[in-house]
């Protein structure tokens, strides 16, 4: 669809529906030629953006239209900002490093703990595995702490700041952060020159600070995009409390779910770095909904130990011949909930003798 008709077509939209209100108006949204023509002189980072030169230039305003022609996406990242960027900017500020940095998150993830990539990057700030344990985070079968927000930002400011100290500049530090040190230094050194935006690099990367520019200039002025969001527009913070719980043997989250007055999902959702239905044995540190933290430990030591108890009842002996699939119809269970209760995967093998799981501890009533 031509760009002008889009526009109109938006514009259509949202005057025969007032309900989305003004955030997506286009008719609030300065002209397209316009809207690149008002920038001249630009910083990220306190470091200038050379835009007298014309392909520098040309890349930032394909950039910034493209970010201009996604309202929706916009207005989410907007909703967004009042749950995390508060935080980001603190730990900034703590670092003593620039607050524009705070909006590689944004470019990242679009704050969503749970994006992912192709190649394997994953969470708030997009780390690789291998870059992520580098820096203390948790990545296993079980815990990911790249969609630990606060432990993620941690990691990711600490990356950055050895980034900076190691290239001299944040343009080429946020490059860093985009396709990996190793293969920026060699570009650097073939191409001899340290300049990020005279380097010929990979197409992703070389769009990537005019991304982040885009996403700056709209973000830190978005009435006078159109993006007029009021106080109950932005999503609020989640309030919770933190506890410590040692697991001497793998726990169900549900049990945490139960002792906490909540249902699984709401663990999970406070928690994106737990994996899977159990926690392993360790030591961990869970957010719970407001309020639950009191009185919490004895109310899931009595559930664990009713959980313990259970168990011989809820078990059957594997026997020759057997397969999972079968189990799972002869006791009129989905083969999946076998498979969760007793964390093993479909192709794995059974034994003649080795115990499973084959119903839940209560009668859940599905009609």
């Amino acid at each position: 669809m031509p760009m002008i008709l889009f526009w109109l077509f938006l514009g259509a939209a949202s005057c025969a529906s007032p309900a989305l209100g003004n955030p997506s108006a286009p008719a609030n949204v300065p002209a397209l030629l316009s809207a690149t023509a008002r920038h001249q002189a630009l910083t990220l980072c306190d470091e200038p953006v050379p835009l007298e030169r014309q392909e520098v230039r040309e890349r930032f305003e394909k950039e910034y239209l493209l970010t201009l022609g996604d309202p929706p996406q916009v207005i989410l990242w907007l909703k967004r900002t009042r749950r995390y960027l508060p935080h980001i900017t603190q730990s900034l500020k703590d670092h003593r490093m620039p607050d524009d940095l705070k909006y590689l998150a944004i470019a990242e993830s679009a704050l969503r703990p749970h994006a992912g990539s192709p190649k394997g990057a994953m969470g708030y700030w997009q780390f690789m595995p291998q870059t992520a344990r580098r820096y203390g985070l948790v990545v296993n079968d079980h815990v990911d702490q790249r969609r630990n927000f606060q432990a993620s930002t941690d990691a990711a400011l600490r990356y950055l700041t050895e980034l900076h100290e190691t290239f001299g500049s944040w343009s080429l530090a946020i490059a860093a952060y985009n396709m990996g040190e190793e293969g920026l230094w060699a570009e650097i050194l073939e191409q001899e020159t340290r300049d990020y935006y005279q380097l010929y690099l990979p197409l992703e990367t070389q769009q990537y600070i005019f991304r982040i520019l885009a996403i700056k200039l709209i973000l830190s002025e978005p009435e006078r995009y159109g993006f007029d969001l009021s106080e109950s527009d932005y999503y609020p913070e989640t309030p919770s409390d933190t506890i410590t719980l040692d697991c001497f043997q793998e726990v169900p989250i549900r049990l945490i779910a139960k002792a906490s007055g909540t249902v699984f999902k709401q663990i999970k959702d406070l928690n994106p770095e737990i994996r899977g239905h159990y926690l392993e044995a360790g030591r961990y540190s869970l957010n719970l909904p407001a309020g639950a933290a009191e009185g919490f430990q004895p109310r899931f030591d009595k559930l664990l130990k009713a959980y313990l108890a259970s168990r011989p009842n809820r078990s059957v002996t594997v026997q020759p011949g057997d397969n999972l699939s079968a189990i799972a119809e002869k006791f009129g269970v989905p083969l999946k909930a076998l498979l969760i209760w007793n964390r093993i995967e479909m192709a794995q093998a059974i034994h003649p003798g080795q115990s499973l799981i084959i119903k839940p501890e209560t009668e859940i009533d599905l009609e």
